[in-house]
């Protein structure tokens, strides 16, 4: 996305949260394409035979952002994060009655593969992901908002620090240390109890 557009989008934002409807009416079209994009990149992850498609997705997730009683919208890049947790979320509670409905509830532990980014996208395996991420942010905030960006947005490095305001070499340094964190936490939840 083009600076302009991000400050648009920006600028967007702010009358929207002022109450202005004309400004939420001109923001959809300019960040639909964007909200699309990063759902086909997540629905790419997914297994075949998956019922949600990208246009499902950015739908859901644009009617809860929505939905979200007058949230005040820090510029593009909070938007944006909101986005990606807001598809997050929608995968997990899929995840979740997926599992209800085929395991009685029972989870089955499964390990992180070498990347975080190649998870099998088995439901098991996503709800542990979700698990380990939510201790991930209680303990570092920053590295779980990288994560959601890059894995459930499909966000590049550069996107990834545009949308947090940060340089590219941070957002590098906490991938890298989010990714070891969660491999290693994982892999403790796979192993059996002795």
């Amino acid at each position: 996305m083009d600076p302009g557009a991000g400050h648009q989008i920006t600028q967007l934002l702010i009358r929207a949260n002022a109450g202005d409807a004309a400004a939420a009416e001109d923001l959809l079209p300019l960040v639909y394409g964007e909200l699309r994009k990063l759902a086909r990149a997540r629905m790419q992850r997914e297994r075949p035979g998956q019922t949600l498609q990208a246009t499902g997705l950015v739908h859901e997730a644009y009617l809860r952002l929505l939905g979200e009683d007058e949230v005040p919208w820090d510029g593009r890049g909070h938007f944006f994060a909101a986005a990606a947790e807001a598809m997050r979320r929608i995968l997990i509670e899929r995840a979740r009655r997926k599992a209800r409905q085929r395991h009685g509830g029972e989870l089955r532990r499964t390990t992180l593969q070498a990347d975080v980014a190649s998870l099998d996208d088995a439901d098991e395996s996503l709800l542990d992901l979700d698990r380990a991420l939510t201790e991930l942010e209680a303990r570092d905030a920053q590295m779980a908002g990288v994560v959601k960006l890059r894995y459930f947005a499909g966000l590049s490095i550069e996107e990834t620090a545009a949308a947090l305001n940060s340089s590219s070499r941070s957002v590098n340094r906490s991938w890298v240390a989010a990714r070891a964190w969660l491999r290693s936490r994982l892999a403790t939840d796979a192993a059996p109890d002795d």
